[in-house]
């Protein structure tokens, strides 16, 4: 933007210099010439008439007093002449001439850089607050994300050869939470180049997320081809690592993680891969794989925390269902993109109901943290297997959203079959 006003000014400044110099340097001329020609005449006009005045001296028709009276007569008349021409002078040179021309092209000038500037610039933002020049101010993740699938949309739509961009736009809509589209871009990605194990990982995570974050035989047999394809495919491994994370086969997790590591790939969050794997080390062989609830039970929210308290019960119905070696799993995941759990505890089952606390001291290990969402989807499993993820005869409750910072209320109210 200051470029372009230096562009701006310079064009006027050259512009109005072009046009003014020549008329105030022709001016200067005309007086000049105007000055000099009327100096030339009165002196003309004196040699002439002082000659005939010597010539009558000669002729003894003046005697010498007459001769020296007219002479200085006429030396006066001279003097006054040139006094007139110069006063005249002065009066003509304050009054404008011949302004007319360059005042219209000044007027011209001047109307095409403010063209240019209501066309080119941005002068409706200047009364407009300053937003470090973010183009997605006042838009939430939803609203930008959306424009941003819809401007690849439309250029798939216009490039439907390009397999880069069908990629591409597979990833956008897993972030938008649409998983059928993101499947059928990878589908129509393989149609045009083949089919190649980091097509078929990404794949398998949107099916994965579709299936309610479930490896079921479908999503198990795109994982096995992959791997068949390419053992070290990253985003295949990511999904397998995942999918063990929260089933507490921690082993299994950090093996899969491992080897994106030794692969040397460079086009993976390395940092975020190693985190994932010290938080599984952590949990590996520990009753305590998620935060225990001593210090997340029934605490009082804090109105300016980054917390999501939540109130959890069971219906009378199913009260009489749960069991005394029961655990009670509560894990709240963005609501924004990929559905990645934020924060996890579990508890016994015999204290509901009950009231827990989530911040980021109950993290999953990994650079997202619950204080960095707006908001959760909240899900609580009671399970009878010891498992995070929920099988037949779990009773299960959800939250589809709650603002970080508040509190709600979340009933188990559904068992599994």
């Amino acid at each position: 933007m200051t470029t372009f006003w230096i562009l701006i000014a310079s064009f006027l400044l050259v512009s109005l210099a072009l046009i003014w110099f020549p008329h105030f340097r022709q001016q200067r001329m005309l007086k000049a010439e105007e000055a000099g020609v009327r100096k030339g005449t009165n002196l003309e006009l004196f040699n002439e008439r002082l000659s005939v005045l010597e010539k009558e001296l000669q002729e003894d028709l003046l005697d010498q007093p007459e001769f020296d009276a007219l002479k200085k007569e006429l030396e006066i008349s001279l003097l006054q002449d040139m006094k007139q021409g110069d006063d005249e002078s002065l009066v003509n040179s304050l009054k404008p001439k011949s302004i007319m021309w360059p005042s219209l092209m000044s007027a011209v000038v001047i109307g095409i850089c403010g063209y240019m500037y209501s066309t080119l610039g941005a002068y409706k933002n200047l009364d407009q607050p300053m937003t470090a020049n973010d183009p997605h101010a006042g838009q939430t993740t939803e609203q930008i994300m959306s424009q941003r699938v819809q401007m690849m949309e439309a250029q798939a739509q216009s490039e439907p050869e390009n397999s880069q961009l069908w990629f591409n736009l597979g990833h956008a809509y897993i972030s938008a939470n649409r998983y059928d589209d993101a499947i059928k871009a990878f589908d129509k990605t393989m149609d045009l180049v083949g089919v190649h194990a980091e097509l078929l990982g990404p794949k398998a995570t949107a099916l994965y997320y579709r299936s309610n974050q479930q490896m079921t035989p479908a999503v198990q047999a795109l994982v096995d081809q992959a791997l068949a394809l390419d053992a070290e495919d990253p985003s295949t491994l990511l999904l397998v690592g995942m999918d063990s994370f929260f089933t507490a086969d921690y082993p299994k997790a950090i093996d899969a993680w491992q080897l994106i590591l030794d692969s040397d790939r460079t086009d993976v969050d390395r940092g975020a891969i190693m985190n994932a794997i010290d938080s599984a080390k952590m949990r590996m062989g520990s009753e305590s794989a998620m935060p225990n609830d001593d210090a997340h039970k029934n605490v009082k929210p804090n109105a300016t925390a980054k917390t999501v308290t939540v109130e959890v019960s069971i219906t009378p119905e199913l009260q009489a269902k749960v069991a005394s070696t029961d655990m009670l799993f509560i894990f709240a995941r963005s609501t924004e993109g990929p559905k990645v759990p934020l924060a996890a505890t579990k508890i016994s089952a015999q204290t509901l109901p009950v009231t827990i606390t989530l911040d980021d001291s109950t993290n999953m290990g990994g650079n997202v943290k619950l204080s960095d969402a707006k908001s959760v989807e909240v899900i609580a499993i009671l399970s009878k297997h010891g498992s995070v993820r929920a099988q037949a005869g779990d009773i299960q409750g959800t939250l589809a959203m709650v603002k970080v910072g508040d509190t709600a209320q979340l009933v188990l109210d559904t068992q599994v079959q």
